[in-house]
């Protein structure tokens, strides 16, 4: 694409350079992939500023550079190299703009699906995956475990990409055939301007607790960071929401769209009875519109009653059957590390990415219904570093209050000392039920050896995650290939 006519499509301050000479096949905002005829947008982060990687932008052969802060490399440094100068107001939101632009506009040429909530949101996008494949459509997803194109997996690091990852990625799903995609819509994204220009067809509502507060500070700001989503959808949009929530009217207040509730509540459109849960999956009902449909799923919990109902509701709203989409839900594999349970005789271990108070709680709710008292249960976990610091001390109090026994260990400490975050854990503890191993490995061997034959141990926060972060670093690292080498070596 021409840069001068993508120019005249998108809003900027200034234009420094002949963009009539300039040919863009690429947009990035790593210097390092800043290659001829790419576009480079400086992006101030949190850590690294792109402003002060411009220059090397220039040097790797950029045609063209948007930035915002105008006076931060000398005008005559670009017309010397002949790479044209883009002054905008904010990059990360012109990101999006250009982003949409250049990659034509994919999100209008599907039905694009938007989740948001504190939990759920990657259980709820596979249901809607699978329930829109078993209808026939051929369904992408962007996710926290892992981007598909309809079955083929492409791996991603963030919730929610960047702009113009997400464009990217939408252009290749249509080139490649779907009509559908589900993606993960994570506050920080919806904040940082990622989403921007989509054109979400539905929005679901899962639900909402504190989290992110080193990002977002205090609740209001992440409340209304999740509202984004919502404010985003046009009149002949479709939202879906939790009435169960306390804050769901409050994130849908201001839209035009139509809604629909689910949940226990009498009210609700598409309401939730009778779910029970076992070790082996998940019965419940739905009504709607007069009409009681049943459900299974292998998913455990009675939380997934609630992901699988908002999919539910999406595709029925959607025109898909709804035994179809009861379908749907009863054949939806196993999401990685989501409540997932490896047996061995029966000792059970229970792998989740529950790494908030709240869902820590979920959890280990969810396992004293199962075990009813019968059975021992006992609780492996650690906090991330660099991360919101005051959940740390209530999930220390609420693992040592629901469990036998806790094993305190590190999760990711990324740059923090392990022992200062554990500490900051032990804050919270009232009780002596539980024991520091620092060593993650060590923690679940012990954790598994130690217990009882007919234990249940629950290993939290990293779920699906297959690295653990030190000092910067990543290493391999997965709790459920851990927990199986110790179940097997405790079965001998």
């Amino acid at each position: 694409m021409k840069l001068s006519e993508l120019l005249n499509k998108v809003n900027v301050i200034q234009v420094v350079g002949n963009a009539e000479l300039k040919e863009i096949e690429s947009i990035t905002i790593d210097s390092q992939t800043a290659v001829k005829n790419s576009l480079f947008f400086a992006i101030e982060g949190f850590k690294k500023d792109g402003h002060n990687f411009i220059v090397n932008a220039i040097n790797q052969g950029a045609s063209a550079v948007v930035l915002q802060k105008a006076d931060v490399v000398p005008d005559q440094v670009f017309s010397h190299s002949g790479c044209v100068k883009i002054v905008v107001e904010k990059s990360r939101k012109a990101l999006a703009q250009f982003s949409d632009i250049f990659y034509g506009e994919p999100s209008k040429k599907l039905t694009l699906i938007g989740i948001t909530g504190t939990k759920g949101k990657t259980t709820t996008a596979f249901y809607v995956k699978n329930i829109f494949q078993q209808a026939g459509y051929k369904t992408g997803l962007i996710g926290t475990i892992a981007n598909y194109i309809g079955d083929k997996e492409v791996k991603t690091t963030l919730t929610t990409p960047q702009a113009n990852e997400i464009n990217a990625l939408l252009a290749r799903m249509i080139e490649e055939g779907c009509s559908h995609c589900v993606m993960e819509v994570s506050s920080i994204a919806l904040d940082l301007y990622r989403v921007d220009r989509l054109n979400f067809d539905i929005g679901i509502f899962s639900n909402i607790t504190s989290d992110h507060m080193d990002y977002h500070k205090i609740f209001e700001h992440y409340l209304q960071s999740k509202k984004m989503l919502f404010d985003m959808i046009a009149a002949n949009g479709k939202i879906i929401y939790n009435a169960d929530d306390p804050n769901s009217q409050t994130v849908i207040k201001d839209s035009t769209a139509q809604k629909f509730s689910f949940g226990t509540k009498k009210n609700s459109e598409f309401r939730i009875q009778n779910v029970e849960f076992t070790l082996d999956g998940t019965t419940f009902e739905i009504s709607y519109h007069e009409k009681k449909y049943s459900f299974a799923t292998n998913l455990v919990g009675h939380f997934n009653a609630f992901n699988a109902a908002s999919a539910f509701a999406s595709a029925v709203v959607s025109g898909v059957d709804p035994q179809v989409a009861a379908e749907g839900i009863k054949t939806t594999p196993q999401v990685p590390g989501r409540f997932e349970v490896i047996s061995k005789k029966n000792k059970k271990v229970i792998v989740d990415y529950a790494h908030t108070s709240d869902s820590l709680k979920q959890a280990l709710t969810a396992i004293h219904h199962i075990v009813k008292d019968e059975r021992p249960i006992y609780t492996v976990f650690g906090c991330g570093g660099d991360r919101d610091r005051t959940k740390r001390p209530a999930m220390g109090e609420i693992a040592t209050s629901m469990s036998d026994r806790v094993y305190i260990t590190s999760d990711n400490p990324r740059t923090e000392d392990p022992f200062f975050i554990i500490d900051e854990i032990l804050k919270g503890i009232k009780t002596n039920n539980y024991r520091v191993i620092e060593n993650r490995d060590e923690a679940i061997c012990a954790a598994i050896l130690e217990s009882e034959d007919d234990a249940v141990i629950l290993i939290a926060g990293k779920g699906h995650e297959n690295y653990q972060e030190i000092n910067g670093v990543r290493k391999h690292f997965s709790d459920k290939e851990v927990a199986e080498k110790y179940l097997e070596l405790w079965a001998k």
